[in-house]
């Protein structure tokens, strides 16, 4: 399997495609149609990623050149009040938008969106990473626990969110000058 993974441009084709297949996908996983107060991203797809140099979205492109699976990351713009003081849009990072085609899971496509955008947000100047999922979603807590992600509320609402987030570690190795010995006891 050959994909790609592009950035989203203002292309007008690109961005309905991304729209169609964005609210497909909700449709498909959550079982709504657009909700205006939880989708302006989504309509407004250049305002939240494109133009803002903190935020981007990425797309994995098919052979067929389709979209077959998305991600966003930008920086965090809520004001949950339980959250106050603990996030801020210039340390924290926020994911958005991870779906995959189910013609193309389980076979790491989720996580190499993930990866891709977890680079972005680290070579952004992020120190953290947070996101809320579903627990009526099947598989999306043991995935972003298995990214690394902690469970900071559970809101037990009728939805089932679970807000999460991840510190970002950036490890820097250079090639050691000296050499090591190792003792084996018999």
């Amino acid at each position: 399997m050959n994909v790609i993974i592009k950035k989203l441009t203002d292309n007008p084709k690109l961005l309905v495609s991304v729209q169609n297949f964005l609210f497909k996908q909700i449709k498909m996983e959550m079982g709504y149609d657009y909700v205006p107060e939880w989708h302006q991203d989504i309509i407004h797809l250049e305002e939240y990623y494109i133009k803002p140099e903190k935020n981007n979205f990425f797309i994995a492109f098919n052979e067929s050149n389709e979209i077959i699976a998305t991600i966003g990351i930008r920086a965090y713009d809520k004001n949950f009040v339980e959250f106050k003081g603990k996030y801020s849009k210039e340390s924290t990072s926020s994911i958005w938008r991870l779906f995959v085609d189910k013609r193309y899971r389980r076979c790491g496509l989720a996580s190499k969106m993930f990866s891709v955008a977890e680079d972005f947000a680290k070579n952004s100047g992020f120190e953290n990473i947070y996101l809320h999922t579903h627990k009526i979603l099947p598989g999306a807590l043991e995935f972003w626990t298995k990214m690394g992600f902690i469970i900071s509320l559970d809101a037990n609402d009728e939805l089932q969110t679970v807000h999460m987030d991840k510190q970002i570690h950036s490890i820097e190795i250079t090639q050691a000058n000296s050499t090591f010995s190792y003792a084996m006891e018999f």
